[in-house]
């Protein structure tokens, strides 16, 4: 007998966002997951702009049972900013379609978290968080409602990096953009006992799809038509032959954990430095040898951190899905359990 297919649990938060987008395509129509809600805060676009493209995306995947939530409009202490020079003025492309007429659940993103995941605690479950944006609602979330802890199974988010910035030569934009926010996410995650993992620029840039797959996408209308666009505006915007799926590599870590390698390090994010703000302190060094001279120790947090993907693996997971012929390959173990953290150590891609 063929045993029943176990669904993870995921819930994604977003700036919705080119790349933002590729990951709500993923989510909302792969089989190995149960998107059970989506909520939205300022970042790559103003949040009125967030909440319609991703109330379009999940339109064209006739997703409209998937509620989704406004949250913060601003950082937590930071004057706003958006990434719309990379998004276009819409946030989505400019692609000129037609935007979702229906309303937004009429709780604060906020609220909606906290009833998913109290939801689940009284189900048994436990459900997957995916920040792809700015952590300013999750921050909320978990110094307000810390009971929420016992229905998550871990925080994917997609932020930070051990290496290299993007918005600044330090900092990665969604770090960037609200670094206390970050901040209380890894101290709150750290003191609740919630595991978390990070997708960063270390990674977020190696699954790509070429102008020509991508203009085959565009052909085929429906969701995949949508994702074809996506891609073909990336190209045409950066003056490249591929473009970076981005955001949707951390959905593809959640389905198939095992196109990543990652190492659990030690990790705090730089709140004041002058040119270093907003970035990610990963610490590589080897901690069981004597570093009493350092008079900061050792970070409090202590994360899965992604430092190489399996770029065309996880390229094709997306493509795949979206074309409505998801591999599941990829996610086999899924059909028997819901997928394990990230990594414990060290794993190979």
């Amino acid at each position: 007998m063929t045993q029943p297919v176990r669904r993870t649990p995921v819930v994604l938060d977003v700036d919705t966002g080119v790349d933002d987008a590729c990951a709500l395509l993923l989510a909302a129509l792969h089989p190995a997951l149960d998107l059970r809600a989506v909520t939205c805060v300022g970042g790559n676009a103003p949040l009125a702009d967030v909440v319609a493209n991703t109330l379009t995306v999940l339109d064209v995947c006739e997703r409209q049972d998937v509620p989704v939530a406004a949250g913060a409009a601003l950082p937590l202490l930071e004057p706003p900013g958006d990434a719309r020079h990379v998004h276009g003025q819409d946030g989505m492309g400019d692609l000129g379609r037609a935007r979702s007429t229906r309303r937004p659940d009429p709780r604060h993103a906020v609220e909606l978290l906290r009833d998913v995941l109290l939801d689940a605690v009284e189900r048994g479950e436990r459900v997957t968080l995916v920040p792809l944006a700015p952590l300013t609602n999750v921050a909320l979330l978990l110094r307000t409602y810390p009971a929420v802890a016992a229905g998550l199974e871990r925080i994917v988010f997609m932020g930070g990096a051990a290496e290299v910035g993007n918005a600044t030569a330090s900092a990665e934009f969604n770090v960037f953009h609200d670094p206390e926010a970050a901040a209380v996410v890894l101290d709150a995650a750290t003191d609740l006992g919630i595991e978390v993992a990070m997708y960063g620029l270390d990674v977020f840039y190696g699954p790509q799809v070429t102008r020509e797959e991508g203009q085959e996408l565009a052909a085929l209308g429906g969701p995949a038509g949508l994702a074809g666009e996506l891609v073909v505006f990336q190209c045409d915007r950066f003056e490249r032959p591929s473009a970076t799926i981005g955001d949707a590599g951390a959905v593809c870590a959640v389905v198939d954990p095992d196109g990543l390698r990652s190492r659990r390090l030690p990790i705090r994010v730089e709140l004041a430095g002058t040119w270093s703000r907003g970035r990610t302190i990963v610490d590589r060094r080897d901690w069981s040898g004597d570093l009493a001279h350092d008079p900061h120790g050792q970070a409090p947090a202590s994360i899965d951190v992604a430092l190489g993907v399996d770029g065309e693996r996880y390229a094709r997971l997306w493509r795949e899905t979206v074309r409505g012929r998801p591999d599941d390959r990829a996610g086999e173990d899924l059909r028997a359990r819901v997928a394990p953290p990230l990594s414990r150590g060290v794993t190979t891609t």
